[in-house]
């Protein structure tokens, strides 16, 4: 038998694969995704890609804080969300102890209704992940106006909706309203809102104008 040579043999083992976990790109995609709760391909592309390309793996790294990955490729986002087999059992998801409840307003929730209307309809005219839905202040301040009220002057109008957007901004459902009152509602709005819940909320303040104007009327 002929002897191995040992400078063949280091540089065969060295040459092996390396199973020291996952790699440095695969880490921070998921120390990411676990920080913010979702990568959009459009804000962190190289992320995103990074979840999309190794969705076992990231699995792999999940599944032991009952978290999964939920990937929605037509639209380009990733999603991190509670396993089912925590909230089958005894505990809800919102108990999970890495889930942040996210609790609006009655105004804030309202918008967020609206906002949903909006961006559907824009998904069922262009197609869904046809790209962002671009809004402006004025598609949406008749609407906001009627549910919660004319503040008395268009300032009063415009201050209120612009502030009910930029606490939203920061649940990633919009981008900041530009100069000219343009703003982009997110993909995102499509997975954090129920719909079932948003219609039963804008029936319900439907039904309190209703009565409110019915007085006047007569």
């Amino acid at each position: 038998m002929e002897p191995i040579d040992p400078i063949v043999a280091d540089a065969k083992i060295s040459d092996a694969p390396s199973d020291s976990g996952p790699s440095r790109a695969l880490k921070d995609a998921v120390q990411e995704l676990l920080k913010l709760g979702t990568l959009e391909a459009a804000t962190r592309p190289n992320l995103y890609r990074t979840l999309l390309a190794q969705p076992q793996q990231v699995g792999a790294i999940l599944a032991p804080l009952d978290l999964s990955l939920t990937l929605d490729e037509v639209r380009g986002i990733a999603l991190l969300t509670v396993t089912p087999d925590y909230s089958d059992a005894d505990q809800d998801e919102w108990n999970h102890p890495l889930v942040r409840r996210q609790r609006l307003t009655l105004e804030q929730s309202l918008l967020v209704a609206l906002l949903r209307r909006h961006y559907v309809a824009h998904e069922s005219e262009s197609g869904i992940g046809a790209g962002p839905a671009q809004r402006h202040l004025d598609d949406l301040l008749p609407e906001l106006n009627h549910f919660l009220g004319d503040k008395g002057s268009d300032a009063q109008n415009d201050k209120r909706l612009r502030q009910l957007l930029e606490q939203l901004r920061g649940h990633g459902l919009v981008s900041e309203v530009d100069n000219d009152g343009a703003f982009t509602i997110r993909p995102l709005i499509v997975h954090l809102a129920n719909p079932e819940n948003l219609t039963a909320l804008l029936a319900t303040l439907k039904e309190h104008v209703a009565r409110q104007e019915g007085p006047r009327d007569e």
